[in-house]
């Protein structure tokens, strides 16, 4: 794994159009890879992407009055679908590698969108990132799954590149009609 640099990012205020312009296609382009290797099943190469320090969460979201948007999302520590390190992910790829995932043989096909990618800070060598997804799952000859959210990214650089060092994922549904959650999103 490249080691991460030491050099601070300039703030995002003192960076010119240009300078700015470039980070957004730098982003941009990381995260459309991360995903086609996702669709590409190329899990081990996806985990190499992960930071050692990463925190994959994806909490459960209810319905609720205009009175309290603040419990529309569970809370850090709460229920979750997802509460997951970098060591949880590689036990999800290692069973996902060994067929012995039965949600996942025949493996499902994917596809994922990410789209409104916008960075919202940076702080030293991490930048936070928040974009749309849709993730569309097909699986046997007739089961249609879509997932569609925002997520909050936060990618570190490393080297010439980057580290994906969290995932916060917030799905647009209430109700998830899967019959189960075995992608990566």
């Amino acid at each position: 794994m490249p080691a991460v640099t030491t050099e601070s990012s300039p703030a995002p205020s003192t960076m010119g159009i240009a300078e700015k312009a470039g980070l957004q296609y730098e982003v941009e382009q990381f995260l459309y890879g991360e995903a086609a290797l996702l669709d590409d099943r190329k899990f081990r190469e996806w985990l190499a992407l992960v930071a050692d320090d990463m925190h994959y969460w994806m909490p459960i979201r209810r319905t609720v009055d205009r009175d309290n948007l603040d419990l529309e999302f569970t809370k850090l520590g709460g229920a979750a679908y997802f509460d997951d390190d970098k060591s949880d992910l590689s036990m999800r790829i290692a069973k996902l590698e060994a067929g012995s995932a039965w949600s996942e043989n025949p493996p499902s096909r994917t596809r994922h969108f990410v789209s409104n990618v916008r960075i919202v800070d940076m702080e030293g060598d991490e930048i936070a990132v928040e974009l749309a997804f849709h993730l569309y799952r097909s699986r046997l000859n007739g089961k249609v799954d879509n997932w569609i959210g925002k997520r909050q990214d936060r990618l570190r650089r490393v080297g010439d590149g980057f580290q994906l060092c969290r995932r916060h994922i917030f799905l647009d549904h209430t109700i998830i009609r899967s019959t189960n959650l075995s992608n990566l999103f």
